[in-house]
């Protein structure tokens, strides 16, 4: 179960197998790729189509549920992306239960064999679709596959597309799973019509579980590296010597404050990923009598986006405690690691990172340490404070806090907007639609961020998380209520973002929303 970033994952994951000596899996595809000449020559390379949605159509689900279950009860590997598509983002999307469902059911049909999921990182240094995702991003429609992006495809080959790597995580049994949700489970007779309900429970858990396996196993790249420290800029760029710094402390972190075992760190220095990106010809080079400038251009700087976005997981947690001590200057330990824990959860849904709460302590104090072994924070044994805003330490910190900025951004747009419209008077399409409309207009007028960052997928699942974790409760006529909790995390915003970010996000959200809701009323 790979990650989906391009239509070179099916190629690649059968040619690294064969290559390797083993069998290659049949490889579950969308209907859209059974074009004339492509889909046969797909087909007898292990291919087998399935239309995108199964709704509506028993026959064809029952036709399709046998012949997977054939294919299973057979010993043959499948392969399939349970994203459900090409992430247009970088970011790994929220798993689909179609495929998954139908696996988990085809094996308690018979129980002959044990499944085993093996999820898998891939990483391109330049992924193939870059500029096609770009536009989709923007509003451009998806174009229909045909059999001339083929030969599209091959002109664009001939361009500098650097390295691609595959990274196996830790397989996952589903015999496990299955007994984490439900101990009895070996004991049950399985009526696939009628399945009892931990089924739905234990494939909804197994996505999230292959998702966040899939992040664990990570590879770093040089690009990977300076696209989440010039993203971090105001002008996407940086003095020569001060990024090279920069990009080392991301490599020693990375290396004292290890995500996982099975993530892949390039053994290189700052230097060498300036000099490796300039080759790759990412960057731009400004010369100048103080001292070279960095920088990438703005069209540049909207692509390498989803190249920070494969990694932004690794430093979510040093970002978070980076942007609390610079928020509020000197904070306590124990109310910096309260207030990390709090937030951990909404950040935990959209990045799928592994650690669990209990972990959260030990991680916030490595990376601690790590930032004042750099002269990042100043520490003490009860407190934590910024450097004077005068010193070179200083602009470090801010460029690490603001790799979670637009994330907080999201967050606090969706509570303010919670909050402006009260308890009881937004359904959850209300809220998405506005929490989207507001970011467009806020990175129109404030700031450079990509199209990602007013994502409906990334509010839509923001939402999602408040609700799973009771912060936000769904009444009978299906609107959005909140208590304390809420308030909490709104009276929070201090402590996470600048006032004038702050301000922005409420000057906004009072002008679209009374004007939505006047059109609403209107409408009614």
């Amino acid at each position: 179960v790979p990650c989906h970033r391009s239509h070179i994952d099916y190629l690649l994951m059968s040619y690294l197998l064969f290559r390797y000596g083993m069998v290659p899996p049949h490889i579950a595809a969308g209907v859209n790729l059974n074009m004339p000449v492509v889909g046969p020559i797909l087909r007898r390379g292990g291919a087998f189509f399935l239309r995108r949605s199964f709704k509506g159509n028993r026959l064809y689900t029952a036709v399709f549920n046998e012949y997977l279950n054939m294919t299973f009860d057979r010993g043959f590997s499948v392969e399939y992306f349970i994203e459900g598509g090409r992430s247009r983002t970088g970011r790994l999307l929220s798993p689909r239960p179609g495929m998954l469902s139908m696996t988990v059911r085809s094996f308690l049909r018979t129980r002959r064999r044990n499944f085993v999921f093996v999820p898998v990182h891939i990483c391109y240094e330049k992924v193939l679709e870059g500029g096609t995702y770009l536009g989709e991003l923007y509003g451009k429609e998806k174009k229909q596959e045909s059999i001339f992006d083929i030969f599209r495809t091959l002109k664009k080959l001939r361009g500098t597309f650097g390295q691609v790597y595959v990274n196996f995580g830790e397989p996952i049994h589903l015999n496990d799973a299955l007994s984490d949700a439900n101990s009895q489970w070996r004991s049950f007779e399985y009526n696939d019509d009628k399945p009892p309900s931990w089924v739905s429970e234990t494939v909804d858990n197994l996505g999230t579980e292959i998702i966040t396996r899939i992040n664990n196993a990570a590879v770093v790249t040089p690009i990977n590296l300076l696209s989440i420290a010039l993203l971090s800029t105001q002008k996407q760029a940086m003095d020569e010597r001060a990024l090279a710094k920069h990009l080392d402390f991301y490599l020693s972190f990375l290396r004292q404050v290890p995500y996982t075992d099975l993530v892949v760190v390039p053994d290189v220095s700052g230097a060498d990923i300036i000099a490796y990106c300039e080759r790759m010809d990412i960057l731009s080079r400004h010369k100048h009598p103080l001292g070279d400038v960095i920088s990438l251009s703005d069209d540049k700087a909207l692509l390498m986006s989803y190249y920070r976005n494969n990694i932004i997981h690794l430093f979510a947690l040093v970002s978070l405690v980076s942007c609390l001590v610079l928020n509020n200057r000197r904070i306590k330990r124990e109310t910096l690691i309260k207030q990390i824990r709090q937030l951990y959860v909404f950040f935990q849904s959209e990045l799928f990172i592994h650690w669990h709460e209990k972990d959260i302590p030990d991680v916030v104090e490595r990376s601690l340490a790590l930032l004042v072994k750099h002269g990042y924070l100043i520490a003490n044994e009860s407190e934590v404070w910024a450097p004077d805003s005068r010193a070179k330490e200083f602009m470090h910190l801010s460029i690490l806090a603001s790799t979670t900025k637009q994330s907080l951004e999201r967050f606090f747009i969706a509570v303010e907007i919670l909050v402006k419209s009260g308890s009881g008077k937004l359904q959850r399409m209300q809220l998405e639609n506005a929490c989207t409309m507001l970011a467009q207009r806020m990175s129109l007028l404030h700031e450079f961020s990509g199209p990602e960052f007013s994502d409906k997928a990334l509010f839509r699942n923001f939402i999602q998380a408040l609700v799973k974790n009771d912060v936000l409760n769904v009444n009978e006529e299906g609107n959005l209520t909140f208590g304390e909790a809420l308030l909490r995390s709104h009276e929070d915003a201090h402590s996470l973002l600048s006032e004038d970010t702050r301000q922005s996000i409420q000057q906004i959200a009072e002008m679209d929303l009374e004007k939505e809701f006047k059109e609403e009323e209107n409408t009614k």
